[in-house]
């Protein structure tokens, strides 16, 4: 029988020992951390302000800034507080609610990054039909859906997770708690619970990922069909920067989570984690904003409100 104890707080793998590169680490997130929340929160308040946004694709991309908020918060402040307070401890229900948040921002993600692509099927291969088709109800009710089944998934991963005993063992070779690093210090055999899991995550992903590629080769039949070509212009510029945001999820999540686990955590195990979870939510704000000439006109506005609006602001002489 094994020695079963009560694991009340986990230890997180730090990148350094080193004071003056924990330091550094520490100053490198928070630049990321806080750009990350800039982009994120511009994207979310130049929507929400401008009337002209004010569209299905918009409500989505709004969504999208928030998932990305929630998925960068959950990891980056605890990594940076353990680096700059030089410790590596989190605690059990810290963990867990680091797992739980963690797996419902990104698959919440990777399901509004599908009804994204869907959207952009219908504006463009049924562009008669996508006022009723793209309904602010059923707008609504999809990214209710994307939230919801994220919620869902979210919770059988983390219970299916920590209803395992861990033993003794509670070193975790992540900077963050990572379901991979937590079933490897269970005291049971873990095998059929890893493959369900992995085998749930793959079946999910690989349906979003094929729907997304069915609707894009309708898409770009459809787009070649045009025949003007700033009409295909602008069709692309509505297309390209959801399918870069799709192909840097997917493939930074493919890096992570495809990869074998080693006993002993390398360079590259905590590069392949800083890919897919302070990356995307990073860049995310700033493909949308380099291609989509909306956004950038809406930007600009907003700026040009913010100066005007210091500038004419009225002084008191007392």
């Amino acid at each position: 029988m094994p020695n079963w104890t009560t694991v009340t707080e986990f230890l997180l793998l730090g990148f350094s020992d080193t004071r003056e590169l924990q330091i550094l680490h520490f100053v490198i997130f928070l630049a990321a951390y806080l750009a990350a929340l800039v982009g994120n929160l511009l994207v979310i308040t130049v929507v929400t302000t401008d009337h002209h946004l004010h569209s299905p694709m918009y409500y989505f991309l709004v969504n999208l800034s928030i998932l990305d908020l929630g998925s960068i918060s959950v990891i980056g402040p605890k990594s940076m507080a353990n680096s700059l307070l030089n410790t590596r401890t989190i605690s059990y229900a810290g963990c867990v609610s680091q797992v739980f948040l963690l797996f419902l921002f990104c698959s919440a993600d990777l399901a509004i990054l599908t009804i994204m692509a869907y959207d952009r099927y219908v504006a463009i291969c049924k562009p008669l039909h996508y006022e009723i088709i793209m309904n602010r109800r059923d707008c609504v009710w999809m990214a209710a859906c994307a939230w919801a089944s994220g919620g869902i998934y979210s919770a059988l991963h983390t219970g299916n997770t920590f209803s395992l005993p861990f033993c003794q063992r509670n070193i975790i070779n992540q900077f963050f708690c990572e379901i991979p690093q937590l079933l490897k210090l269970s005291c049971s055999d873990t095998y059929h619970r890893e493959l369900a899991a992995l085998a749930l995550s793959v079946f999910l992903a690989l349906g979003c990922f094929v729907f997304i590629v069915v609707s894009y080769v309708q898409i770009f039949t459809a787009v070649w069909r045009i025949p003007s070509e700033q009409g295909r212009q602008k069709a692309f510029s509505t297309c390209i920067p959801h399918l870069i945001v799709v192909s840097l999820f997917l493939s930074t999540s493919s890096i992570a989570y495809m990869k074998p686990i080693s006993e002993f955590p390398s360079p590259l195990d905590l590069l392949a984690a800083v890919l897919y979870s302070v990356v995307p939510p990073l860049m995310n704000p700033v493909i949308y904003s380099m291609r989509n000439k909306e956004i950038q006109a809406a930007l600009k506005q907003l700026l040009h409100w913010l100066i005007l609006s210091k500038t004419n602001m009225p002084i008191f002489v007392s």
